[in-house]
């Protein structure tokens, strides 16, 4: 989650810091022209504060480790234990900018950073306070003001969290609506293209021959189903949010639904391993929908020929397999494989992406899941042969 650091990567952050050195560097400098001021040890701090800040600018941070700038905030803490001595042990001085370095910690770091830096920040505070003999009353207000200036760090960087979490979010939804729409015109363009050149050969030769005639007529038909299909889908997406997808399940025969699918989708170079008599209770056309955007996920990412297998997995369940024999699935990509919003944002199939399968898969009290093949990969959708109660709605998950 914390893989960047801060809003905008460590060289956002080193800026952050060197704007705040150069801060405290010129109120260093100011402090010299103000009556009985200890110039030297001013002068100390301003150079320090202007170098701290210096690397802050200029040092290449984006080839260092992400976490890197934590040692800015180290030097910040040096420079405030010097001040704080210097001072004759007052604190109150250097205090603001303690809290002020800890905010920028909140920022720019994970809470663990801060709460790494407790301890320092305790010794930066209290060691200068007992080497200038301060009562122990003012010790101790170190048990009071390191946790506040911790826990003003861990707040921000709570807050930053949610805030970073809230942007991926609408970024993701932004994503996804931007895949509906290029669905809509890549999956629609091309059976309405077909449609009506089908109706156009109808309109123009009208001594075609019966056969031909009703070739055309078939072709069409299957085109404009296609498009129902997939505005059935799209409509399913709301249906599962919403936990109210219906399902109307029948026995499906295996192999013949199989067929379909592939029938349905361009370019599938499909082998069909499917005892003939198989079945399974489920709603067909959810069933299909599940199968076609398995087979064009595996013609899309993966390489021929594809497999589509099924079998029993135990006396109550059935295993229905779609395989390819491509690259595989990048393991940084397995986790977010089923995600809401995962995926690359592109979009080309009747299906809606492999949330939407495990979802309908779930609804009929099954599940989907990925395996990784030799070469290729592999998705088991696993149905329970008897189906879910009838009617059962869809809960949406994840």
């Amino acid at each position: 989650m914390w893989r960047r650091t801060g809003f905008d990567g460590s060289v956002g952050a080193a800026r952050a810091a060197a704007g705040l050195f150069l801060l405290a560097g010129v109120l260093a400098v100011l402090g010299i022209a103000q009556p009985h001021s200890r110039t030297r040890d001013l002068l100390v701090v301003a150079v320090a504060d202007f170098g701290i800040a210096a690397a802050a600018w200029w040092v290449p941070w984006q080839r260092l480790h992400p976490r890197a700038t934590v040692a800015l905030a180290v030097a910040g803490l040096a420079v405030l234990a010097f001040s704080t001595w210097a001072f004759g042990g007052t604190a109150s001085g250097t205090g603001p900018f303690f809290v002020l370095l800890f905010a920028w910690v909140g920022l720019h770091h994970p809470p663990w950073i801060a709460y790494a830096l407790a301890p320092l920040t305790a010794t930066a505070y209290v060691v200068p306070l007992v080497a200038t003999h301060q009562p122990p009353e003012v010790v101790g207000s170190a048990v009071v003001f390191v946790p506040v200036v911790t826990a003003v760090a861990v707040l921000i960087a709570g807050r930053v969290r949610q805030w970073r979490d809230a942007r991926a979010e609408v970024a993701a939804a932004e994503r996804w609506r931007a895949s509906l729409m290029l669905t809509l015109a890549h999956d629609v363009r091309s059976p309405l293209t077909a449609v009506q050149g089908a109706l156009e050969l109808l309109d123009e030769d009208a001594d075609l021959p019966p056969e031909r005639r009703a070739r055309l007529t078939a072709a069409a038909l299957r085109q404009v189903a296609r498009i129902a299909r997939l505005a059935s889908g799209l409509l399913d997406v709301g249906r599962v949010e919403d936990g109210v997808l219906r399902l109307d399940l029948r026995a499906v025969p295996v192999r013949a639904a199989a067929h379909d699918a592939v029938s349905l989708t361009p370019q599938a170079d499909a082998v069909i391993d499917v005892d003939p008599g198989l079945t399974v209770t489920a709603d067909p056309d959810r069933l299909e929908q599940m199968l076609v955007n398995l087979i064009g996920n595996a013609v899309r990412h993966g390489a021929a020929p594809i497999c589509v297998s099924a079998a029993a997995a135990d006396g109550s369940a059935l295993s229905i397999t779609v395989r390819d024999h491509g690259r595989g699935v990048p393991e940084a990509s397995v986790g977010s494989l089923f995600s809401r919003y995962g995926g690359d944002g592109s979009a080309h199939s009747v299906g809606l992406g492999l949330w939407i399968v495990r979802e309908l898969a779930r609804a009929h009290g099954g599940d989907l899941t990925y395996e990784p093949a030799d070469p290729g990969a592999r998705f088991v959708i696993t149905l329970p042969q008897q189906g879910p109660a009838q009617g059962k709605a869809a809960q949406p998950n994840g």
